[in-house]
């Protein structure tokens, strides 16, 4: 893709939960959304009527990146559709099973913020992953999302209830049982977290730290509300992939 170009084009992230979207005017976001996972193939344009105005040609190309392959087949028959793939992300030392999410919020952050960084997926699953200023991959973690594990109370335990994410952090010691859940859960996450930022800050002290995926705005005021010493410095971005997809220059795709 000419760089300088202002064709429009879709970029798709099929994560574990949604469908998330990004409509670009060449390298412009103009609006991002999500959808649910489809069950059948459909004319994807009907999924945008209701977030795009004017109509979106067919022909609009349609950049992919995916964790569900099942998803990712109702997809493939697109006009103008195109796959990214590991390989097509140009960091260093990445592993064969690392999920492309990962790679491509970690090139983005990088792009956007320089590097070395560190990312913070708070997701489904929640993901830390350390590139280096040479754009190599250093490791990661990877652990539940806290939806997850609030979800995971109540669906395997008879008696303890379902609580949705709490807008505060709350009391550490909790007199009772929805709050010491809330408790449990949120103040052992985030002391597991600021153990791997304080320790990334001093391998690479001059490394940006970035908060992405749906529950990130949360963590990022828990972190606040807990007087974390480094909660100044986080930066929160939701785009994070999208500008991976935007970086990539869509190398080697005929569009």
């Amino acid at each position: 893709m000419n760089r300088k170009t202002s064709k429009e084009w879709l970029g798709l992230m099929i994560g574990n939960s949604r469908l998330h979207w990004a409509y670009f005017q060449g390298e412009n976001l103009r609006q991002t959304w999500d959808t649910r996972h489809l069950e059948k193939v459909v004319n994807p344009l009907r999924l945008f009527d209701d977030y795009l105005l004017g109509d979106l040609s067919l022909t609009l190309p349609l950049i992919v990146a995916s964790v569900v392959p099942s998803q990712t087949k109702l997809w493939q028959t697109y006009q103008k559709f195109y796959l990214i793939k590991l390989e097509d992300i140009p960091l260093n030392n990445l592993y064969s099973t690392i999920g492309i999410d990962r790679a491509l919020a970690a090139f983005g952050a990088g792009e956007m913020y320089h590097f070395p960084c560190l990312v913070i997926d708070a997701g489904t699953a929640l993901t830390l992953t350390g590139i280096d200023s040479d754009r190599s991959f250093i490791g990661g973690a990877i652990l539940p999302g806290l939806k997850l594990q609030f979800n995971s109370l109540s669906t395997k335990t008879a008696a303890l209830p379902n609580i949705q994410l709490p807008q505060k952090l709350g009391d550490r010691w909790a007199n009772n049982t929805e709050n010491a859940i809330i408790s449990g859960i949120l103040y052992t996450v985030l002391s597991g977290i600021q153990t791997f930022i304080d320790d990334w800050l001093i391998k690479y002290p001059e490394s940006k730290i970035i908060l992405t995926g749906g529950d990130a705005e949360n963590l990022y005021n828990y972190f606040k509300q807990d007087n974390y010493e480094q909660w100044e410095n986080l930066i929160v971005d939701q785009n994070l992939i999208f500008w991976g997809m935007r970086s990539l220059g869509f190398s080697g795709f005929d569009i």
